[in-house]
């Protein structure tokens, strides 16, 4: 989790609702091959297990979440 701001053991927020993370969301998804080549920080958000499930997987949210997460990387708290 150093990726998001914090260090093993450490609180970090959901990208989205600043309840504890507790999942890595891949805003592009890898796909069912299990491939790496997604497993970048740009492309990798701390989410709650509630907002993974919400917006997770959903085409809808896919720019939102972009945009989010884009803000988290050049603004973290």
């Amino acid at each position: 989790m150093r990726h998001f701001g914090g260090s093993c053991g450490e609180f970090v927020p959901c990208e989205i609702c600043e309840s504890p993370a507790v999942d890595v969301h891949h805003i592009d998804a890898r796909g069912m091959g299990g491939s790496e080549e997604k497993d970048y920080i740009e492309n990798l958000m701390g989410l709650c297990r509630e907002c993974h499930e919400y917006f997770g997987d959903k085409k809808k949210f896919k720019r939102m979440l972009k945009i989010v997460h884009q803000f988290r990387l050049t603004n973290p708290s």
